[in-house]
């Protein structure tokens, strides 16, 4: 099992932002072969100090194994998700990728 997780910060001068790169992640990423489950999503509050707060999306994709990820990374649909979806709406990015 790989899961990859991806922290999305949108551009806070995009209103539409958010919407945008969740349309994006469905319409790019979810059709993407070689995903056991994928999960995109907006953050969601918490009373808890410990629940970082601070980003607007965030996007979980398990794979089978770590080469699924990698042939999932070169993939032309994630490419223009990159280009079309990412890039227009985002500030920051952090990734997590784990066994």
């Amino acid at each position: 099992m790989f899961s990859h997780v991806v922290i999305f910060w949108t551009d806070p001068e995009k209103p539409e932002a958010v919407a945008d790169l969740l349309a994006g992640a469905e319409k790019y990423l979810r059709p993407i072969p070689g995903t056991l489950a994928f999960h995109c999503g907006k953050m969601v509050g918490s009373p808890r100090p410990v629940v970082d707060q601070s980003y607007q999306v965030a996007l979980n994709i398990m794979f089978a194994d770590k080469q699924a990820q990698d042939d999932y990374q070169i993939h032309p649909l994630h490419i223009e998700f990159v280009e079309k979806a990412f890039k227009p709406n985002c500030t920051k990015v952090l990734v997590y990728d784990f066994e």
